[in-house]
């Protein structure tokens, strides 16, 4: 299993709901074309999972 996971921010978060905005801004995501390095957990890919149609995987 990896131990971290690439998470790149593709759509903005501007007009979203303040749940998504803070979960954004949890993982660390804050501009467009932003890759964070997180660690392999379940509760980051729970975050992940939440605003997965805002961010690329890689």
């Amino acid at each position: 299993m990896v131990d971290t996971i690439k998470v790149t921010l593709v759509k903005s978060g501007i007009g979203r709901n303040q749940k998504i905005r803070r979960t954004l801004k949890g993982l660390g995501l804050t501009k467009l074309h932003k890759t964070v390095e997180l660690k392999n957990t379940p509760s980051i890919r729970g975050m992940i999972d939440k605003v997965a149609f805002l961010v690329r995987i890689d």
